[in-house]
């Protein structure tokens, strides 16, 4: 018999699961940041900004799902380590745009082989991991 209770058992949870799934593959990434000098959400910054170049911090925000509050105190940090630059646009004072260093570019070479290490850790087929990764958006995206 089901009781009324029933949807607050961990283990009728959707988020769970996710939550836990998340912090785990973060957690992997640790120890293969660490010598680069990075958290994981510098490394995933500097992944938008290798592919860019030069972004806005709300165009950066957008795309990583991270609200400005978050993104600056990290952004600082990173410009104060060499990686970013960050100045305000000369037509729109409200506008920050940060752009890769010669330094932060250079990382890229270091970092080169992470998705692959991460990859071998996480044990799915490249069929399972294409099907979570198209499910995953449909949650990110609802």
């Amino acid at each position: 018999m089901k009781d009324e209770y029933d949807q607050l058992k961990l283990d009728n949870q959707l988020c769970f699961p996710l939550y836990a799934a998340a912090r785990k593959v973060v957690a992997l990434y640790t120890p293969l940041l660490k010598p680069l000098g990075l958290t994981y959400t510098q490394y995933i910054i500097l992944m938008v900004l290798w592919e860019k170049g030069e972004t806005t911090i709300k165009e950066l925000g957008k795309k990583l799902h991270l609200d400005t509050g978050t993104l600056t105190p990290v952004l600082k940090r990173m410009e104060a380590d060499g990686h970013v630059t960050r100045q305000r646009s000369s037509t729109d004072e409200r506008v920050v745009n940060v752009s890769i260093t010669d330094k932060g570019m250079s990382l890229r070479e270091k970092a080169k082989d992470v998705p692959s290490q991460i990859g071998a850790c996480v044990p799915l087929s490249e069929k399972d991991a294409r099907e979570l990764y198209r499910l995953l958006y449909l949650v990110i995206e609802a």
